[in-house]
């Protein structure tokens, strides 16, 4: 239907009056936010890197903010349980997400079905770091490089298990890389979190997995596990002694994840940018950001929430195509 000019001079002043009122709500809101303690999901189990950046960045915020920003571990289906929790919460800014780039971007492509669209569900607030990983087998095992494990592999094809915190993480993508690069029979066996992945390791249950390195590092250090290589180009601060594995036998592999702070679609923009800019000053702190690279991450300046979006939406195309290079898309 067609309105003649008449009936659009009466109607658009009407549009701009609720749209600004609309407005002022929003503003007032941000203003008061948050006025009750904030839920702060963790996608995976206590243990790993995201939940040390969780509770390093909610306990900043509470001081900042001056309302508790309360971690809830909800580990399950590689993060999709606890996207799909916040994809689905009320959208006013009191559910907020530790996401990584596998809740928001490896699960658009390695997914048959997934229960929320990152480019519509969630809304990202600011990029915290990239999280490099770190190659580790069981010591018992006679494996000191990568051309031990290799070796050993081909000689048992199907009896080399790796473990990740699920399906379709950055753990289980490097893995899959790595098969994919020597023609490997590994066995995957996921677990809900690093740490538990890592005590079946230690026991002997699993015989390798590329893990992010904050839990590892302490492992490494008692000889519990043994590095062969990270999987960065560049040698990581916290475990500078472990080279990358385009040194030591696997030419160009340059792979890190990179953690987010998200929340629900359609919350209010005034919300959203208020958070950012509360995230960007405390990750501007050196004793956060030394605590961070202490734990083997690598902090971010973070972009707006707008080149945020844009970014995951690049991050989906790319991570696509690795994807379904690899033969994994759709696989879970």
């Amino acid at each position: 239907m067609t309105l003649d000019p008449s009936t659009m001079m009466r109607v658009l002043p009407r549009c701009l009056v609720l749209a600004l009122a609309l407005s002022a709500v929003e503003t007032a809101a941000a203003q008061d936010y948050p006025s009750r303690p904030v839920s702060f999901i963790v996608p995976f189990a206590p243990g790993g890197v995201t939940s040390l950046f969780a509770r390093v960045l909610g306990a900043k915020l509470e001081q900042h903010m001056g309302r508790p920003f309360v971690v809830e571990n909800r580990p399950g289906a590689g993060g999709v349980t606890a996207a799909a929790a916040v994809a689905h919460a009320t959208p006013d800014g009191y559910t907020i997400m530790m996401a990584s780039s596998t809740v928001l971007a490896v699960n658009v492509t390695m997914r048959k079905q997934l229960p929320y669209d990152p480019r519509t569900d969630l809304t990202p607030i600011a990029l915290l770091a990239r999280v490099p990983f770190v190659l580790v087998v069981n010591p018992s095992l006679p494996i000191r490089s990568v051309a031990d494990l290799v070796k050993l592999a081909k000689e048992k094809p199907g009896q080399i298990a790796f473990g990740t915190p699920g399906p379709g993480t950055f753990h289980h993508l490097n893995a899959e890389m790595f098969k994919s690069i020597f023609g490997l029979d590994l066995v995957h066996v996921p677990y809900k979190g690093s740490a538990p992945a890592l005590n079946d390791l230690i026991g002997g249950h699993i015989q390798m997995m590329f893990c992010d390195v904050p839990p590892a590092m302490s492992l490494i250090q008692a000889g519990q596990i043994r590095a062969l290589g990270v999987p960065t180009k560049e040698r990581v601060p916290a475990v500078k002694d472990i080279p990358p594995l385009a040194e030591v036998g696997v030419p160009g592999y340059d792979t890190a994840s990179w953690h987010t702070v998200t929340t629900t679609g359609n919350v209010p923009k005034p919300i959203v940018d208020k958070l950012s800019g509360e995230i960007r000053e405390i990750m501007s702190d050196a004793s956060v950001t030394d605590a961070l690279v202490k734990d083997g991450a690598i902090p971010q300046l973070s972009p707006s929430p707008e080149e945020m979006k844009r970014f995951v939406e690049s991050e989906i195309v790319r991570w696509g195509k690795v994807i379904e290079q690899a033969g994994l898309a759709g696989s879970e």
